[in-house]
């Protein structure tokens, strides 16, 4: 398993960070390499991505969400990765901090995960989630429910 946190300042209030965030399907405009994130109800999403020239898909669920602080989550099936996104009041703006846990499969994303491949890949997103968010502004029609970790009757 191999572990990636980094960290950015955005020039937003936290709730419009953690707002745009949240609004999963959203992800392929600042995430690189990601193709779709569809998502299925509250807590349940569907990946598909390429990683080192591989197509993959996997679904994730979100064990811990707490509105404008963090949304955790995990993967339930294909590609095996976890993590937690945090959003901390910063002035002027908010720090969104990202810690990945993932597991390359094959040699292809193993070397690529030796070389910082992923690492870099990981913070050019939140470079970009940081124009996207500052050129964005506050999202709309954001669910501000809470999921607590073993909590099955989320919405």
């Amino acid at each position: 398993m191999s572990t990636i946190e980094k960290t950015i300042d955005v020039d937003v209030p936290v709730r419009t960070a953690y707002d745009r965030w949240t609004q999963f399907e959203s992800f392929p405009q600042f995430m690189e390499g990601v193709e779709h994130v569809r998502q299925l109800d509250n807590t349940h999403l569907h990946w598909k991505a390429n990683i080192a020239g591989i197509t993959r898909e996997w679904d994730a669920e979100i064990v811990d969400q707490t509105p404008d602080e963090r949304v955790t989550w995990r993967s339930t099936d294909g590609t095996t990765n976890h993590g937690t996104v945090s959003f901390m009041p910063q002035a002027p703006g908010t720090r969104v901090t990202l810690r990945l846990d993932f597991e390359p499969e094959g040699i292809v994303e193993k070397s690529a995960d030796v070389l910082g491949v992923v690492e870099r890949r990981a913070e050019g997103d939140l470079k970009r989630f940081k124009s996207y968010v500052e050129e964005q502004g506050k999202a709309s029609d954001a669910w501000r429910g809470n999921v607590e970790p073993g909590d099955l009757s989320a919405p």
